[in-house]
Protein backbone atom coordinates (compact mmCIF):
# COMPACT_ATOMS: atom_id res chain seq x y z
CA UNK A 1 0.00 0.00 0.00
CA UNK A 2 1.24 3.51 -0.78
CA UNK A 3 2.33 5.61 2.18
CA UNK A 4 -0.17 8.02 3.70
CA UNK A 5 0.27 11.76 3.73
CA UNK A 6 2.29 12.92 6.77
CA UNK A 7 0.11 13.79 9.73
CA UNK A 8 -2.98 11.96 8.46
CA UNK A 9 -5.58 11.61 11.21
CA UNK A 10 -8.12 8.82 11.67
CA UNK A 11 -11.23 8.21 9.62
CA UNK A 12 -14.24 8.84 11.87
CA UNK A 13 -17.51 7.24 10.84
CA UNK A 14 -21.01 7.98 12.07
CA UNK A 15 -23.56 5.19 11.83
CA UNK A 16 -26.70 6.78 13.23
CA UNK A 17 -28.86 3.71 12.51
CA UNK A 18 -26.59 0.65 12.94
CA UNK A 19 -27.79 -2.84 12.13
CA UNK A 20 -27.02 -6.48 12.63
CA UNK A 21 -26.60 -7.56 9.01
CA UNK A 22 -27.83 -11.11 8.48
CA UNK A 23 -27.18 -12.56 5.01
CA UNK A 24 -28.99 -15.68 3.77
CA UNK A 25 -27.43 -17.35 0.73
CA UNK A 26 -29.91 -19.24 -1.45
CA UNK A 27 -28.91 -22.21 -3.63
CA UNK A 28 -31.24 -21.09 -6.41
CA UNK A 29 -33.41 -18.22 -7.61
CA UNK A 30 -35.77 -16.58 -5.13
CA UNK A 31 -39.41 -17.46 -5.85
CA UNK A 32 -42.03 -15.33 -4.15
CA UNK A 33 -44.38 -17.40 -2.00
CA UNK A 34 -42.21 -20.52 -2.15
CA UNK A 35 -40.40 -22.38 0.63
CA UNK A 36 -36.61 -22.03 0.33
CA UNK A 37 -33.83 -23.89 2.07
CA UNK A 38 -30.97 -21.58 2.95
CA UNK A 39 -27.50 -22.69 1.94
CA UNK A 40 -25.52 -20.44 4.28
CA UNK A 41 -26.17 -17.78 6.92
CA UNK A 42 -23.80 -15.04 8.08
CA UNK A 43 -24.40 -12.37 10.70
CA UNK A 44 -22.24 -9.40 11.60
CA UNK A 45 -22.35 -5.93 13.09
CA UNK A 46 -22.98 -3.55 10.23
CA UNK A 47 -24.18 -0.26 8.85
CA UNK A 48 -22.58 1.91 6.19
CA UNK A 49 -20.25 3.76 8.55
CA UNK A 50 -19.30 0.53 10.32
CA UNK A 51 -18.42 -1.03 6.95
CA UNK A 52 -16.08 1.85 6.17
CA UNK A 53 -14.41 1.49 9.58
CA UNK A 54 -13.96 -2.23 8.86
CA UNK A 55 -12.27 -1.37 5.56
CA UNK A 56 -10.02 1.13 7.33
CA UNK A 57 -8.85 -1.46 9.86
CA UNK A 58 -8.24 -3.97 7.06
CA UNK A 59 -6.01 -1.37 5.38
CA UNK A 60 -4.12 -0.59 8.57
CA UNK A 61 -5.69 2.85 9.15
CA UNK A 62 -6.85 4.37 12.42
CA UNK A 63 -10.61 4.71 12.66
CA UNK A 64 -13.30 5.57 15.19
CA UNK A 65 -16.86 4.30 14.73
CA UNK A 66 -19.45 6.54 16.38
CA UNK A 67 -22.79 4.82 16.96
CA UNK A 68 -25.68 4.64 19.44
CA UNK A 69 -25.19 1.50 21.54
CA UNK A 70 -24.40 0.43 25.08
CA UNK A 71 -20.63 0.01 25.65
CA UNK A 72 -21.00 -3.68 26.54
CA UNK A 73 -23.42 -4.55 23.74
CA UNK A 74 -22.36 -7.66 21.74
CA UNK A 75 -22.52 -5.42 18.64
CA UNK A 76 -19.82 -3.16 20.12
CA UNK A 77 -17.74 -6.07 21.41
CA UNK A 78 -17.69 -7.59 17.92
CA UNK A 79 -16.35 -4.35 16.43
CA UNK A 80 -13.75 -3.90 19.15
CA UNK A 81 -12.55 -7.48 18.64
CA UNK A 82 -12.14 -6.59 14.95
CA UNK A 83 -9.82 -3.73 15.92
CA UNK A 84 -12.33 -0.88 15.58
CA UNK A 85 -12.34 1.77 18.28
CA UNK A 86 -15.97 2.62 19.11
CA UNK A 87 -17.35 5.86 20.54
CA UNK A 88 -20.81 4.97 21.81
CA UNK A 89 -23.73 7.20 22.69
CA UNK A 90 -26.96 6.52 24.54
CA UNK A 91 -29.17 4.25 22.38
CA UNK A 92 -32.92 4.62 21.97
CA UNK A 93 -33.39 0.83 22.04
CA UNK A 94 -32.15 -2.41 20.58
CA UNK A 95 -30.07 -2.38 17.40
CA UNK A 96 -32.15 -3.31 14.36
CA UNK A 97 -31.70 -6.43 12.23
CA UNK A 98 -31.40 -6.21 8.42
CA UNK A 99 -31.88 -9.28 6.23
CA UNK A 100 -30.22 -9.82 2.85
CA UNK A 101 -31.10 -12.64 0.44
CA UNK A 102 -28.48 -13.45 -2.18
CA UNK A 103 -29.01 -15.66 -5.23
CA UNK A 104 -26.36 -17.55 -7.22
CA UNK A 105 -26.36 -14.96 -10.04
CA UNK A 106 -25.54 -12.16 -7.58
CA UNK A 107 -29.09 -10.79 -7.31
CA UNK A 108 -29.50 -9.24 -3.87
CA UNK A 109 -32.78 -8.62 -2.03
CA UNK A 110 -32.62 -6.51 1.12
CA UNK A 111 -35.17 -6.29 3.93
CA UNK A 112 -34.17 -3.41 6.21
CA UNK A 113 -35.77 -2.73 9.58
CA UNK A 114 -36.45 0.92 10.49
CA UNK A 115 -34.71 0.97 13.88
CA UNK A 116 -35.93 2.32 17.20
CA UNK A 117 -37.36 5.87 17.27
CA UNK A 118 -34.73 8.30 18.56
CA UNK A 119 -35.53 11.00 21.11
CA UNK A 120 -33.99 14.42 21.67
CA UNK A 121 -31.59 13.45 24.45
CA UNK A 122 -30.27 10.51 22.41
CA UNK A 123 -29.81 12.70 19.36
CA UNK A 124 -27.91 15.32 21.38
CA UNK A 125 -25.61 12.66 22.80
CA UNK A 126 -24.92 11.19 19.36
CA UNK A 127 -24.13 14.53 17.70
CA UNK A 128 -21.89 15.59 20.59
CA UNK A 129 -19.95 12.33 20.21
CA UNK A 130 -19.28 12.76 16.51
CA UNK A 131 -18.32 16.43 16.87
CA UNK A 132 -15.85 15.51 19.61
CA UNK A 133 -14.25 12.69 17.62
CA UNK A 134 -14.04 14.75 14.40
CA UNK A 135 -11.41 17.08 15.84
CA UNK A 136 -8.16 16.12 14.13
CA UNK A 137 -9.74 13.49 11.86
CA UNK A 138 -8.68 13.32 8.22
CA UNK A 139 -12.25 12.50 7.21
CA UNK A 140 -15.56 12.24 9.01
CA UNK A 141 -18.04 10.04 7.16
CA UNK A 142 -21.78 10.51 7.75
CA UNK A 143 -23.27 7.35 6.32
CA UNK A 144 -26.54 5.50 5.98
CA UNK A 145 -30.15 6.06 6.95
CA UNK A 146 -31.38 7.96 9.98
CA UNK A 147 -33.47 6.32 12.70
CA UNK A 148 -37.16 7.18 13.03
CA UNK A 149 -37.60 10.47 14.84
CA UNK A 150 -34.34 12.02 13.65
CA UNK A 151 -34.75 15.24 11.64
CA UNK A 152 -34.07 14.84 7.92
CA UNK A 153 -31.61 17.73 8.15
CA UNK A 154 -29.34 16.02 10.71
CA UNK A 155 -26.51 15.44 8.24
CA UNK A 156 -26.85 18.95 6.83
CA UNK A 157 -26.60 20.34 10.38
CA UNK A 158 -23.54 18.20 11.12
CA UNK A 159 -21.75 19.30 7.95
CA UNK A 160 -22.03 22.89 9.18
CA UNK A 161 -20.97 21.99 12.73
CA UNK A 162 -17.96 20.01 11.52
CA UNK A 163 -16.67 22.83 9.34
CA UNK A 164 -13.07 23.54 10.31
CA UNK A 165 -12.77 20.31 12.32
CA UNK A 166 -12.56 17.72 9.55
CA UNK A 167 -13.36 17.13 5.92
CA UNK A 168 -16.80 15.53 5.67
CA UNK A 169 -18.07 12.82 3.32
CA UNK A 170 -21.78 12.01 3.14
CA UNK A 171 -23.33 8.80 1.82
CA UNK A 172 -27.08 8.73 2.34
CA UNK A 173 -30.35 8.76 0.41
CA UNK A 174 -33.99 9.85 0.43
CA UNK A 175 -34.97 12.71 2.78
CA UNK A 176 -31.54 13.20 4.45
CA UNK A 177 -29.88 13.55 1.03
CA UNK A 178 -32.57 15.93 -0.23
CA UNK A 179 -32.26 18.05 2.93
CA UNK A 180 -28.50 18.29 2.45
CA UNK A 181 -28.85 19.44 -1.16
CA UNK A 182 -31.64 21.88 -0.29
CA UNK A 183 -29.23 23.73 2.01
CA UNK A 184 -26.38 24.11 -0.45
CA UNK A 185 -23.96 25.83 -0.40
CA UNK A 186 -24.15 26.32 3.38
CA UNK A 187 -24.20 22.55 4.02
CA UNK A 188 -21.76 21.58 1.26
CA UNK A 189 -19.55 18.62 2.29
CA UNK A 190 -16.16 17.86 0.80
CA UNK A 191 -17.57 14.68 -0.79
CA UNK A 192 -20.85 12.93 -1.48
CA UNK A 193 -21.29 9.44 -2.93
CA UNK A 194 -24.68 8.92 -4.59
CA UNK A 195 -25.61 6.07 -6.91
CA UNK A 196 -27.48 6.77 -10.14
CA UNK A 197 -30.92 6.61 -8.54
CA UNK A 198 -29.89 8.92 -5.68
CA UNK A 199 -28.25 11.36 -8.09
CA UNK A 200 -31.45 11.43 -10.15
CA UNK A 201 -33.55 12.11 -7.06
CA UNK A 202 -31.63 15.31 -6.24
CA UNK A 203 -31.09 16.60 -9.77
CA UNK A 204 -34.44 15.79 -11.42
CA UNK A 205 -32.83 13.53 -14.03
CA UNK A 206 -34.04 10.14 -15.28
CA UNK A 207 -32.27 7.41 -13.25
CA UNK A 208 -32.28 4.93 -16.14
CA UNK A 209 -30.54 7.49 -18.36
CA UNK A 210 -27.91 8.22 -15.72
CA UNK A 211 -27.22 4.52 -15.20
CA UNK A 212 -26.64 3.96 -18.92
CA UNK A 213 -24.94 7.20 -19.94
CA UNK A 214 -21.86 8.30 -17.95
CA UNK A 215 -21.77 11.69 -19.68
CA UNK A 216 -25.37 12.42 -18.70
CA UNK A 217 -24.60 11.32 -15.14
CA UNK A 218 -21.53 13.54 -15.09
CA UNK A 219 -23.54 16.56 -16.23
CA UNK A 220 -26.07 15.94 -13.47
CA UNK A 221 -23.28 15.62 -10.89
CA UNK A 222 -21.64 18.80 -12.19
CA UNK A 223 -24.65 20.78 -10.97
CA UNK A 224 -23.79 19.71 -7.42
CA UNK A 225 -20.15 20.75 -7.78
CA UNK A 226 -21.38 24.08 -9.12
CA UNK A 227 -23.44 24.47 -5.93
CA UNK A 228 -20.46 24.03 -3.64
CA UNK A 229 -19.88 20.31 -3.06
CA UNK A 230 -16.17 19.62 -3.34
CA UNK A 231 -16.24 16.21 -5.01
CA UNK A 232 -19.02 13.95 -6.28
CA UNK A 233 -18.34 10.21 -6.56
CA UNK A 234 -21.18 8.50 -8.44
CA UNK A 235 -21.37 4.71 -8.40
CA UNK A 236 -23.01 3.18 -11.49
CA UNK A 237 -23.03 -0.53 -10.67
CA UNK A 238 -21.63 -2.64 -13.49
CA UNK A 239 -20.84 0.53 -15.47
CA UNK A 240 -18.27 1.63 -12.92
CA UNK A 241 -18.21 5.08 -11.36
CA UNK A 242 -17.72 8.79 -12.02
CA UNK A 243 -15.67 11.38 -10.19
CA UNK A 244 -16.18 15.11 -10.53
CA UNK A 245 -14.51 18.04 -8.81
CA UNK A 246 -13.56 21.60 -9.71
CA UNK A 247 -10.65 20.37 -11.87
CA UNK A 248 -12.46 17.89 -14.11
CA UNK A 249 -14.51 14.73 -14.56
CA UNK A 250 -13.52 11.07 -15.02
CA UNK A 251 -15.25 7.76 -15.67
CA UNK A 252 -13.81 4.40 -14.59
CA UNK A 253 -14.82 1.02 -15.97
CA UNK A 254 -14.32 -1.90 -13.57
CA UNK A 255 -12.55 -5.16 -14.20
CA UNK A 256 -15.07 -7.89 -15.22
CA UNK A 257 -16.22 -9.43 -11.94
CA UNK A 258 -18.29 -12.44 -10.96
CA UNK A 259 -20.79 -10.79 -8.65
CA UNK A 260 -21.50 -12.73 -5.46
CA UNK A 261 -23.10 -9.99 -3.35
CA UNK A 262 -23.43 -6.25 -3.90
CA UNK A 263 -23.98 -5.54 -0.19
CA UNK A 264 -21.21 -3.24 1.02
CA UNK A 265 -19.86 -2.56 -2.48
CA UNK A 266 -20.78 1.13 -2.35
CA UNK A 267 -19.26 1.50 1.11
CA UNK A 268 -16.07 -0.15 -0.15
CA UNK A 269 -15.96 2.23 -3.12
CA UNK A 270 -16.21 5.22 -0.81
CA UNK A 271 -13.42 3.85 1.36
CA UNK A 272 -11.24 3.27 -1.71
CA UNK A 273 -11.57 6.96 -2.56
CA UNK A 274 -10.73 8.04 1.01
CA UNK A 275 -7.70 5.76 1.10
CA UNK A 276 -6.39 7.11 -2.21
CA UNK A 277 -6.94 10.66 -0.99
CA UNK A 278 -4.94 9.96 2.18
CA UNK A 279 -2.19 8.56 -0.04
CA UNK A 280 -2.10 11.86 -1.93
CA UNK A 281 -3.12 10.32 -5.27
CA UNK A 282 -4.57 12.50 -8.08
CA UNK A 283 -8.31 12.35 -8.86
CA UNK A 284 -8.14 9.75 -11.64
CA UNK A 285 -6.21 7.36 -9.39
CA UNK A 286 -8.61 7.97 -6.51
CA UNK A 287 -11.43 6.94 -8.81
CA UNK A 288 -9.54 3.86 -9.97
CA UNK A 289 -9.02 2.68 -6.39
CA UNK A 290 -12.66 3.42 -5.51
CA UNK A 291 -13.89 1.26 -8.39
CA UNK A 292 -11.40 -1.50 -7.64
CA UNK A 293 -12.55 -1.63 -4.02
CA UNK A 294 -16.21 -1.79 -5.06
CA UNK A 295 -15.54 -4.58 -7.56
CA UNK A 296 -13.59 -6.57 -4.98
CA UNK A 297 -16.45 -6.24 -2.48
CA UNK A 298 -19.00 -7.42 -5.07
CA UNK A 299 -16.96 -10.59 -5.63
CA UNK A 300 -17.13 -11.52 -1.92
CA UNK A 301 -20.05 -13.09 -0.01
CA UNK A 302 -22.41 -11.22 2.30
CA UNK A 303 -21.11 -7.92 3.64
CA UNK A 304 -17.47 -9.00 3.42
CA UNK A 305 -15.19 -5.98 3.14
CA UNK A 306 -12.09 -6.50 0.97
CA UNK A 307 -8.53 -6.19 2.18
CA UNK A 308 -5.96 -4.26 0.11
CA UNK A 309 -4.53 -7.60 -1.09
CA UNK A 310 -7.87 -8.40 -2.74
CA UNK A 311 -8.05 -5.09 -4.62
CA UNK A 312 -6.67 -4.75 -8.16
CA UNK A 313 -6.46 -1.47 -10.06
CA UNK A 314 -4.26 -2.61 -12.96
CA UNK A 315 -7.08 -3.27 -15.42
CA UNK A 316 -9.42 -0.49 -14.27
CA UNK A 317 -9.81 1.85 -17.23
CA UNK A 318 -10.14 5.54 -16.35
CA UNK A 319 -10.92 8.18 -18.98
CA UNK A 320 -11.56 11.92 -18.70
CA UNK A 321 -15.02 13.21 -19.62
CA UNK A 322 -15.98 16.46 -21.30
CA UNK A 323 -18.92 17.65 -19.23
CA UNK A 324 -19.33 21.27 -20.28
CA UNK A 325 -19.97 22.08 -23.90
CA UNK A 326 -17.26 24.32 -25.43
CA UNK A 327 -18.44 27.93 -25.65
Amino acid sequence: MNALRPGAGPIVTLTANPSVDRTLTLPGALVRGAVHRVEHVTSQAGGKGVNISRAAVAAGLDTVAVLPALPGDPFVRELEEAGIHCRTSAPAGDIRVNLTLTEPDGTTTKLNSPGEPIRGEHLDDLTAAVVSEARGASWTVLAGSLPPGAPAGLYADLVSRLSGLSRVAVDTSDAPLSALVDRLPASAPALIKPNAEELASITGADPSVLEDDPVAAARAAQTLVDRGIGTVLVTLGARGALLLDATGAWHATPTPTTVVSTVGAGDSSLFGYLLADLQGLPPAERLALAVAYGSAAASLPGTTIPTPAEVRTESTLVRPLLVRQPS
